[in-house]
């Protein structure tokens, strides 16, 4: 595909917008590596330091609050000095928080080293989605659900060989320190490769004015929080689904999650052609719709066998939805793209945060069918404001 006239305007040739491109799906590789490599690690966290179930959940809470809580002060960092420095300086810093989470003795180092790799994490997170949102506009064609689906790899990948290490007996600080290391690698060879934060200025993204956000951004979030509500429920609840409603046997009850997260790489991998052939509305509506029918599937159909087919259905429904919206989020006019990704990414995160509890409390008032027969009524409302993204 040729480069879009803006990339041309700026003497933007070919071959940087390949490096731009494979530079940006590079970090979107590290960042899920770096959050996946420590959900291994949490069960030997809980054993070393006697933590209940009670007070890990508090720490983990800490984690993801840390995250949401530093997506707009990244916003405007990223606005005010373009994306390239935040993803480099927050992705090495992200790296050091896994030897440190590995070696912490105490319940109170747990939850600082947990709340700086959760700000370390978001950080990259709004960084990565703002660079991208500047290459996809610069490139002309449809990049963003490549970019979320290397980004779903490196979860599959970092939880895989952090297992891997473990299972061969390396330590569990020599295997967050090796992990460290490769993620270090990877961030100082993609940065040269990151597009100059003049480029996106040049090119017409909006680095000078800075405001509240449009309207349509904070629909466009509100849109984010049920998808990340629906990926929630599949992190939290799937395997509970299974064992207590599906009679699966406990040490097999992940397996719901594993499908749905390989159908959320496969879908999003392939996204993009799907995407700028049939459109982003086409795409939310078409994706909202199979998540939705998924979750019905699932909660309705009293066999493991179609459940799991569910989960997979819900996958790839979706894939697509959050990057189409975020893409969306970062070319609406009179908001700069990184406040806008900022917002859309805070309020995505809110719903991955609260919306398992939420779930869990029309669980404890009905049962988890219906709470899941809920998320499916969510959906098709996302589904119903697919036209939101054209705008």
């Amino acid at each position: 595909m040729e480069p879009t006239p803006e990339a041309a305007a700026i003497g933007g040739p070919p071959p940087a917008l390949a490096a731009a491109r494979r530079s940006t799906r590079l970090i979107f590789l590290v960042s899920g590596i770096g959050m996946s490599a420590w959900a291994p690690m949490v069960p030997y966290a809980k054993a070393r330091l006697g933590l209940d179930d009670a007070r890990l959940g508090l720490a983990l809470l800490v984690f993801g609050g840390a995250s949401m809580l530093s997506m707009p002060f990244v916003g405007w960092l990223a606005h005010r000095l373009g994306s390239r420095l935040l993803i480099v300086g927050s992705g090495l810093l992200m790296c050091l928080a896994l030897p440190v989470l590995a070696h912490v003795g105490s319940l109170a180092g747990l939850v600082a080293a947990l709340f700086y790799f959760g700000m370390m994490l978001g950080a990259v997170n709004v960084a990565m989605n703002a660079h991208a949102v500047d290459v996809e506009r610069l490139d002309g064609g449809r990049l963003m659900s490549g970019f979320h689906g290397l980004f779903s790899v490196g979860g599959l990948a970092g939880a895989a060989l952090m297992s891997g290490l473990l299972a061969l007996g390396v330590p569990l600080v020599a295997a967050a320190g090796l992990v460290a290391v490769l993620l270090v690698t990877l961030v100082l060879g993609l940065r040269g490769g990151l597009l100059d934060d003049e480029v996106p200025a040049a090119a017409g993204a909006q680095r000078s004015a800075l405001a509240m956000p449009h309207t349509l951004v904070w629909l466009l979030g509100v849109l984010c929080f049920v998808s990340f509500l629906a990926e929630g429920a599949m992190l939290d609840w799937s395997a509970v689904f299974l064992r207590d409603f599906r009679g699966v046997a406990e040490a097999s009850a992940g397996f719901g999650y594993a499908c749905f997260s390989v159908a959320m790489a496969v879908g999003r991998l392939a996204g993009d052609r799907l995407v700028g052939r049939h459109g982003p509305a086409w795409a939310v509506r078409l994706g909202a719709a199979l998540a939705a029918a998924g979750f019905v599937v699932v909660a309705s159909v009293s066999s493991a066998m179609v459940a799991l087919a569910g989960f997979v259905l819900i996958g790839l429904g979706a894939s697509n939805v959050v990057p189409v919206l975020f893409s969306a989020a970062g070319r609406l006019p009179g908001t700069p793209p990184a406040i806008a990704i900022a917002t859309a990414t805070t309020l995505g995160y809110l719903g991955l945060l609260i919306g398992p509890a939420l779930i869990g409390f029309v669980a404890h008032a009905s049962s988890l069918p219906v709470a899941f027969g809920g998320v499916a009524v969510l959906l098709v409302l996302v589904g119903l404001s697919a036209k939101v993204v054209q705008r």
